[in-house]
């Protein structure tokens, strides 16, 4: 435990530093004063989303204090303290802070308001005890343990029993170990298993999970009240039947149609005292649990009694039949009165009415005695032996006792309500799924955080204290009934051949009404428990505003109570009301229990083995090899109780699921899928390091650089358009671009231009990463994104950028010369590039081209990427049904024909299916056109040249008119707004005329005709005629065979390797493409990107 220890220390005399520079002081010294917010440490955006951010003062906490000062001994930290607390207001704001529940104790006192304002907030007094260990015993304990487990013993024996109880007891332990790490790892708040599988995996499996944790908890209201029902229909009072069987078979139907209205009944009762008040329920809670603790007790009191006297509750068999007690008085075939031997009511049953005669009698009741065995012969009697292994029966099968004597013979169908028969077929599966609603209950200490004293120190030890004192009980009484009950007995559910008792309560002392009685209360309560939780967890969830259709389950009554919420939770419940058999709603809520507690674990496994930094549970007997045993037991105990609900249920949360991430849910809670993803995404990237990929594995991973204008929109969005056709969700995309100046300066605008890129990449459908970069010059910053761009082996191989338009026109060479200087970049990093030409005519997503072709002019071989692109484009909707045409050029040497059999075996090997086609050129003449062309374009260059030399001094005087500061100066990718010395001007600095500076002068204007004249005498370079001549006539054929294709791909030529032919490489490349609609120019990044291998 560390020790502190605080010094005062004395404040200097009052100086002269009070008032430099007019600085005004702050003082966050604690001056004692209440401020009417102290308990918004934790505040809420309206949207769910928990912020801790108020106990950091802000700029409107410190203009309302008046006359403060800056503590001297910290003026050190002054500009911090501007914007950050001193620790000990940070102290004292936590310390001020009261976690309000969300449970029902505020809504007990918000009922009235006037009340409401006058009470503080009670701190949280609750001990492990009173605030953990019996809420979660009187969740636990419930319907099961009083109408079901003495079944369950009879029908799988002591030893299945023992393992169904282990396997569902170890699965709840293991989970409660889990949840404790959970809830041991920092606040928090009432909300439970929602809460804490919801902050620990991310709002898509909290959403999923509470909302499965959401049915779970209706539908064990419903199976509370069926049980309820149950009690007090077959055990308390028969007689309120409203229907009754019409024919001997018919009585499972009325007794379901009962259940059917008074569970109707008794669930609106319910719910109108949950709505009135929650006070209510919360009062009676002790006292439901007072009837649990004493229905247990008279158990075991009942079973020690045994040992000596155990309590008399015969029956009656035939043969080896068990029969119904409650159909006779006398358990015999006659009775004597007086010294008359007549027939018993039995006798009457089997044959006729008040004949003695044994021809129209049963053939069974004739051949077989009739014997009266002890229903509870107590514990010292080693029936234990016979109740030892199982013994599952099928659906209409009679009782039957091994041991005694039986006559096999035919027996009339009329006589088989006489005997105790199995109303369901049953298996060890079956029985696991009606046993494991007995075992949940164990979020009940989590649920109630917030009313803790020391939540975490009473959450584990109560709740694991809790699920061993349960299994205890529940280990205890399965060899308790095998030990002291008749097999008969126990295989019989509603206790038939016990005179319609409760066959638990027959073991009990001093009655079984006290069993009756106290498991109807216990059931009632535990109905109402979950009837109140169940709206509240829906109203947590809807205010989350992660499931956008279930806002409005967010809203209540003035004091918070979830009137709607309420309200669906009685329609689920009723459905399961409907279903009316205990049995069968039961595996229900198995499943979403399951599925709940599955989550918790994998929560706890997946924050153990990421060890994130926030991960520090105070409960430190948790392993992620235990959560993961656990998560297992969930998954199979789910699939062995039933296996078609588990695939219904794990439908449901992965429906759910998909629709909040469908829907986006922007919530950042920290989750541990966060930080899953972030260490698989470390892991891939670790191994992609390995290698450069293999050719069957390449695909193009984009670095799309955009132009962006003056207000931050994007320029040419069908850049974003074709990239998105290109890669159809796969592989990786960066969209880069550059804004020209200061970091500094242009956060701000670099921050906007990312938001404004990302929203254009969402219209467009394109799946990748935004890189925005601020740099002094607009190459400079394409060379960053170049290099820099991607992460380890995630990184672009290919760059797309647009064509720099206008360049002709433009005085400023810039733009082309950024243009060109991207391409070498390119090439030096041996990436490929394409530069879509008239990019605006490109289609759009919602366009389709019905037909049309796919030009490819293969004219150099670059590794392949000239077949992949078309490919790659056909796979989008768009380019879908265009064909594939190839063209490939023949020079004179060339044998046509070979080549075109040769590039067809070459696409049949590759297995991309396309029309081929040589195209000859055989005229190597340099036309008088392209003689002229070459001249006119080296005179342009020319004049153009001496045009920005004359006019240096014009820009160098503009260029200090402008305002660099206040411009947004987005230099875009190919114009040129940037500062480039060209060559560097004579400056205008002589102050006075001599006469040899004006013959210079008058020299000077005397050469520009010259000049003039010097440029019309000019001769071309042969160099340049011979590029010009081979862009003129590749420009003829391409036009003449793909004036009408979709889309033409051209091998971009490379530029030259001396820059002073820089403007001439961009004239080859407007004359090589000239006429052509839409031209992808492509060039390859110097390695194979296809192959004919597998």
């Amino acid at each position: 435990m560390p020790h502190f220890t605080v010094v005062p220390v004395k404040d200097q005399a009052q100086s002269s530093y009070d008032s430099l520079e007019g600085i005004n002081w702050v003082d966050y010294r604690d001056t004692g004063q209440d401020y009417p917010d102290h308990q918004d440490t934790v505040s809420s955006d309206g949207h769910g989303n928990h912020k801790e951010d108020s106990p950091f003062l802000n700029s409107a906490d410190a203009a309302g204090k008046k006359n403060d000062f800056y503590d001297r001994n910290l003026a050190l930290f002054e500009e911090e303290l501007d914007i950050r607390p001193k620790v000990s207001s940070l102290l004292s704001r936590l310390v001020n802070y009261t976690n309000i529940t969300q449970g029902a104790k505020e809504h007990e006192e918000e009922e009235s308001a006037e009340a409401s304002r006058r009470k503080t907030p009670k701190s949280p007094n609750m001990g492990t005890l009173m605030g953990v260990y019996l809420p979660c015993l009187q969740n636990i304990f419930g319907v099961i343990l009083f109408l079901r487990l003495t079944w369950i013993v009879g029908m799988a024996g002591i030893i299945q029993s023992l393992l169904i109880v282990l396997m569902c007891c170890s699965c709840t332990m293991l989970t409660a170990i889990s949840m404790s790490a959970i809830a041991t790892n920092g606040v928090v708040p009432a909300g439970g298993a929602y809460f804490m599988i919801s902050r620990s995996l991310g709002p898509e499996f909290g959403g999923a999970v509470g909302l499965c944790f959401y049915l779970g908890t209706t539908f064990a209201s419903a199976m509370y009240i069926l049980g309820a029902i149950e009690i007090f229909l077959k055990y308390l009072v028969p007689q309120a039947a409203i229907f009754h069987a019409t024919d001997p078979h018919g009585s499972d139907s009325a007794m379901l149609n009962n259940m059917r209205v008074y569970g109707s009944i008794c669930l609106s009762l319910m719910a109108v005292v949950v709505f009135v008040g929650v006070k209510y329920v919360n009062k009676l809670a002790s006292l439901f649990l007072a009837c649990v603790i004493i229905s247990i007790v008279s158990i075991y009191a009942g079973a020690i009694k045994s040992m000596t006297h155990p309590p008399e509750f015969p029956i009656c068999m035939l043969g080896n039949r068990t029969l119904v007690r409650d159909r006779f008085d006398v358990c015999a075939k006659t009775v004597t009165q007086g010294n008359i031997t007549v027939a018993s009511q039995l006798w009457d049953r089997f044959c006729l009415p008040g004949n003695m005669s044994t021809a129209q009698c049963d053939d069974y009741f004739i051949q077989n005695n009739v014997t009266e065995i002890q229903g509870i012969p107590g514990l010292s009697s080693g029936i234990i032996r016979d109740n030892m292994w199982g013994n599952y029966m099928q659906k209409g099968e009679i009782l039957e006792k091994a041991g005694l004597l039986s006559v096999d013979a035919h027996s009339a169908m009329e006589n088989f309500i006489m005997y105790v028969s199995a109303d369901i077929a049953t298996s060890f599966t079956l029985l696991v799924g009606i046993f494991f609603p007995s075992a949940t209950g164990i979020m009940a200490g989590s649920n109630r955080s917030g009313d803790l004293r020391d939540a975490q120190k009473s959450i584990p030890v109560g709740t694991i204290l809790a699920i061993t004192t349960t299994s205890l009980v529940y280990i205890s009484s399965v060899v308790l009934f095998g030990s002291c009950i008749e097999g008969v007995v126990l295989r019989d559910k509603f206790g038939d051949a016990v005179r319609k008792n409760l066959v638990v309560g027959t073991l009990s002392w001093p009655s079984p009404w006290v069993i009756v009685i106290g498991s109807f209360f216990s059931t009632i309560g535990a109905g109402l428990q979950s009837l109140t939780g169940a709206p509240r967890l829906l109203q947590a969830i809807a205010k989350d505003n992660i499931i956008p259709f279930l806002r409005v389950f967010g809203h209540g009554k003035n004091n918070g109570e979830p009137t709607w919420a309420l309200l669906l939770t009685g329609l689920i419940a009723e459905l399961g009301i409907l279903i009316a058999s205990l049995d069968m709603v039961a595996p229900i809520l198995s499943m979403f229990f399951l599925m709940c507690y599955l989550f918790v674990n994998l929560a706890c496994a997946v924050q153990t083995l990421l060890r994130t930094p926030n991960w520090r549970p105070r409960f430190k007997y948790y392993h992620w090899a235990l959560s993961f045993l656990g998560m297992s037991m969930c998954l199979a105990l789910m699939f062995i109780s039933s296996w078609y609900y588990a695939i219904v249920a794990m439908g449901i949360a992965g429906m759910i699921y998909k629709y909040i991430e469908y829907q986006g849910a922007e919530k950042e809670w920290g989750d541990g899928i966060r930080g899953l993803s972030l260490s698989a995404a470390r892991y891939a990237l670790l191994r992609l390091e390995v290698g450069p990929p293999h050719t069957k594995n390449w695909r193009p991973q984009l670095l799309v650089l955009l132009k962006l204008d003056e207000d931050l929109h994007v320029k040419y969005p069908r850049l974003l358009t074709f990239a998105s056709q290109l890669k159809a969700g796969k592989g990786l995309t960066i969209v880069g671009s550059v804004i020209q100046g200061n970091f500094l300066d242009s956060f701000g605008e670099m921050q906007a231009a990312e938001q404004a890129i990302k929203n254009m990449m969402e219209i467009e459908r394109v799946k990748g990463f935004c890189q925005v970069v601020v740099a002094s010059k607009v190459r400079e910053g394409v060379v960053h994104l170049i290099q820099s761009c991607g992460l380890g082996g995630m990184k672009h191989n290919t760059v797309v950028m647009g064509w720099p338009y206008g360049w002709r026109q433009s005085e400023d060479p810039r733009a082309w010369k950024t243009f060109i200087n991207t391409v070498r970049c390119t090439t030096a990093a041996h990436l490929a590039l394409m530069v879509p030409k008239n990019v605006s005519f490109y289609p759009s997503n919602h366009e389709r081209f019905t037909d049309g072709n796919i030009d490819v002019w293969w004219i150099v071989h670059d590794g392949g990427m000239l077949m992949l692109l078309p490919f790659l484009l056909k796979q989008h909707k768009v380019w879908r049904k265009c064909r594939m045409r190839i063209f490939t050029v023949a020079q004179m040497d060339d044998n046509s024909i070979q080549m075109k059999k040769d590039l067809a075996t070459f696409l049949y090997q590759l297995r991309i299916e396309a029309e081929v086609e040589v195209v000859e050129m055989h005229d190597s003449d340099i036309s008088a056109y392209t003689y002229e062309r070459t001249l006119m374009m080296e005179q342009r260059s020319q004049m153009l040249r001496q045009m920005r030399l004359s006019s240096a001094e014009r820009q160098r005087e503009a260029q200090l008119v402008k305002d660099r500061h206040s411009l947004v100066r987005m230099g875009s990718l190919y114009s040129d707004e940037e500062e480039e010395v060209v060559e560097a001007p004579p400056e205008k600095v002589q102050m006075t005329w001599t006469r040899e500076k004006c013959e210079a002068e008058r020299r000077n204007r005397n050469n520009a005709p010259e000049n003039f004249r010097e440029l019309m005498s000019l001769k071309p370079d042969q160099s340049n005629v011979r590029r010009m001549h081979t862009a003129v006539k590749l420009n003829e054929v391409i036009v003449n065979r793909s004036h009408d294709a979709r889309l033409v791909l051209l091998n971009m030529p490379g530029p030259p390797r001396n820059t002073d032919g820089d403007e001439n490489y961009m004239e080859f490349l407007e004359v090589l493409t000239e006429g052509l609609e839409r031209v992808l120019l492509v060039r390859g990044g110097g390695r194979e990107v296809i192959t004919i291998y597998s």
